[in-house]
């Protein structure tokens, strides 16, 4: 799990399959008013309150987005009081959840050799198109338009060579420098035989 302060009452967490799996969840689990649900959440909210020193009392929002076969990243909103609302000073926490997919798939690489060495691989699985991209000194390969009967294979042979992003797609587009728009499987295997 990992915890990103978006602002002063907003967080990102980031909760990857075995995340979710370590704690006896599946991603289908969000759906389901389940006891186990509302302890993790607990339990995010308790470490995420500790991690940036922030009250998390009264009502929050939260959208869930899940990632195909790499997790989920919540977005969890503090809804500020005005100063008549009465205080929940019993700890108890109100929920409006919202529930997205998002069919595309991003992992980031440590350099190019990785990212070519993946190509063969996808290539040699029947896997084509992506879009490569370069910030901060990494590589993100977004593999978009992906079939659902694929994407298990696509996430298993990425997982070999990257690290699930958790970065977001828009930001990685605005901030980020693209190298190749489309086609980036097979760009890569022709010019790197």
């Amino acid at each position: 799990m990992r915890l990103e302060r978006l602002t002063n009452n907003k967080i990102k967490i980031f909760l990857t399959i075995d995340d979710l799996s370590d704690r006896g969840l599946t991603k289908e689990d969000i759906w389901k008013d389940s006891l186990k649900w509302h302890q993790l959440f607990h339990d995010m909210l308790e470490e995420a309150s500790e991690e940036f020193d922030l009250d998390i009392i009264g009502s929050v929002a939260v959208e869930i987005f899940s990632l195909q076969a790499q997790g989920m990243v919540m977005i969890v909103t503090m809804i500020e009081q005005d100063e008549d609302e009465e205080q929940f000073d019993d700890g108890i926490i109100e929920m409006q959840v919202t529930v997205d997919g998002i069919e595309d798939i991003l992992f980031e690489f440590d350099n190019i050799e990785d990212v070519i060495q993946l190509a063969n691989r996808l290539s040699h699985a029947g896997i084509a198109g992506g879009s490569l991209h370069f910030m901060n000194n990494r590589y993100y390969l977004l593999m978009n338009g992906i079939r659902p009967e694929e994407a298990d294979k696509t996430v298993s042979l990425m997982a070999e060579y990257g690290v699930p992003s958790i970065l977001s797609i828009h930001r990685l587009l605005e901030y980020g420098k693209e190298i190749m728009e489309e086609r980036a499987v097979e760009t890569l295997i022709h010019y790197f035989k």
